[in-house]
């Protein structure tokens, strides 16, 4: 009697999300819950971190085979010559790897908040800058845990169809611009998983 041989199904890589912080940490970690999406995102991964330390968790995620999704403000790129060529050595590494996505934002993630609401590309220099404009929308935006732990910003932010205003309002925008942000990258890839 021929031996009966279990079919395996082959599962896609594993995303995962490594951020800056903790608004990173929150809007994922809301972002995931609301829309069900299939990332990973560990407190682990959201530090306060240089392109060294990022450089090692993308190695990491890339050792599982899976997916690095690097989200980070690029603000720092402006005021610091050195992180400016620690971020372009990045890019030039993975350049052609389609399992590193970078999704910075200058100057900040907030832009990308703010793209919900707003098509725009003029020039913030910080993300004060932006936020001053994003309270416009979401009048009670803090950077505080209080705030960004409730879930409900996150919700309100991705009603009405604004995630995919954003996407489309980033994808507008050339990242050579003052103000940008490359966070539609992932959701193009969440879109295609």
């Amino acid at each position: 009697m021929a031996r009966k041989i279990k079919e395996r199904k082959i599962k896609n890589p594993t995303i995962t999300i490594i951020g800056e912080g903790a608004t990173e940490r929150y809007y994922f970690t809301h972002l995931k819950r609301i829309n069900g999406y299939n990332y990973t995102c560990k407190p682990r991964n959201f530090t306060e971190q240089t392109f060294d330390e990022m450089q090692k968790q993308i190695d990491r995620v890339l050792d599982d085979n899976g997916i690095a999704v690097c989200v980070f403000d690029a603000d720092v790129t402006r005021t610091r010559l050195a992180e400016k060529r620690k971020l372009e050595d990045i890019r030039r590494r993975y350049a052609n790897n389609s399992s590193v996505i970078l999704c910075d934002s200058m100057p900040s993630i907030e832009f990308w908040f703010l793209l919900h609401y707003l098509k725009t590309n003029r020039y913030f220099a910080t993300s004060e800058d932006v936020i001053d404009i994003l309270r416009r929308y979401i009048p009670n935006f803090s950077k505080h845990q209080a705030f960004l732990s409730n879930e409900k910003w996150v919700k309100e932010l991705s009603a009405d169809n604004r995630l995919n205003k954003a996407i489309d309002n980033a994808q507008k925008i050339d990242s050579d611009s003052e103000s940008y942000s490359n966070l539609h990258k992932l959701f193009i890839q969440l879109a295609n998983d």
